[in-house]
């Protein structure tokens, strides 16, 4: 995984975002956890892992990269926002059971957000990543599907979203 490449496209990204919108002064971390967390359950819903209720299958596996690669952009942008980068080059292998990859995500996202620091930091985007390969994408795919994303937020920018 090409992360300086990934952190690089991220920053651009923000830094388009927070100019055109006014947003260059403030402290956006609550807000970016929180869109982290809305995207992580996005994800979740999209999988149904968790709807012991219902029969209907989970998304197509492209929708549900899609919903990874968007909680994806806000993980890097909260390492943006405090200064550290995720420097991990392998890729850590799925040990749970989704359900219990998804709580272990939320716990670390909490974790981060109280403390900003470093450890917790990469304790948590190992979490992610686990759980991107606990929904069976490799470093390939999740590396295509943030590019081609990451197009999608410019354009959308191009078109006032």
């Amino acid at each position: 995984m090409n992360w300086p490449l990934l952190y690089d496209m991220q920053r651009t990204l923000d830094r388009r975002i927070e100019t055109e919108h006014g947003l260059m002064e403030e402290d956006l971390f609550a807000r970016k956890q929180l869109a982290f967390l809305v995207e992580l359950g996005e994800l979740a819903n999209e999988t149904r892992c968790f709807k012991f209720w219902s029969i209907k299958p989970p998304a197509p596996a492209e929708r549900v990269l899609e919903e990874y690669v968007d909680g994806l952009h806000f993980l890097l942008s909260l390492g943006l926002e405090c200064g550290l980068f995720y420097e991990e080059n392998e890729a850590p292998s799925a040990g749970r059971p989704l359900v219990e990859q998804f709580l272990a995500v939320f716990r670390a996202a909490e974790r981060f957000g109280e403390t900003r620091a470093r450890a917790e930091y990469d304790a948590l985007f190992t979490e992610y990543w686990r759980l991107g390969a606990a929904l069976g994408f490799s470093s390939d795919d999740i590396e295509a599907a943030y590019r081609r994303k990451n197009e999608v937020n410019h354009k959308r920018q191009n078109e006032r979203y």
